[in-house]
C-alpha cells in the first residue's frame, strides 16, 4: 500500500500561550506529528517537533550518514536492488543458519 505525503501541520504560537498550555502543547507535537512555530513579539523564535523526526535531523548532519545515504541511492538507480521478499528470504536463511552453527 503506498501512502500518500501529507502536508504536516504547523501552528504560530504565541510564547506565553505555549507556556500555559505546554502539555497539551508536547501532546499534540509528538503525538499527532504536529509542527508549532513559538513567536515572541511576533517574530519566530523556536520550533518545536517529535524527537524521533528531531534524531532523523541530527543523523542527517553527519556527513559518513549523508555519504552512505549517496552511495544507496546510486546503487539503487544503477540497478542493484533486489525485491524485498527476495531479501527477507534470504535474511531468514542465514538467521537458521547461525541459530545452526550457535547450537552446534
Amino acid at each position: 500500500m503506498v501512502r500518500k505525503a501529507t502536508k504536516p501541520m504547523i501552528h504560530r504560537l504565541p510564547l506565553t500561550k505555549a507556556r500555559i498550555n505546554l502539555g497539551a502543547l508536547v501532546r499534540r507535537v509528538h503525538l499527532g506529528k504536529e509542527y508549532v512555530i513559538l513567536e515572541k513579539d511576533g517574530i519566530p523564535v523556536v520550533g518545536l517537533m517529535d524527537i524521533n523526526e528531531f534524531e532523523d535531523y541530527l543523523e542527517l548532519q553527519d556527513p559518513k550518514v549523508r555519504a552512505d545515504i549517496k552511495k544507496s541511492n546510486a546503487e539503487y538507480r544503477a540497478g542493484k536492488s533486489r525485491p524485498m521478499d527476495e531479501f527477507l528470504r534470504e535474511l531468514r536463511g542465514e538467521t537458521k543458519k547461525a541459530k545452526r552453527r550457535a547450537g552446534a
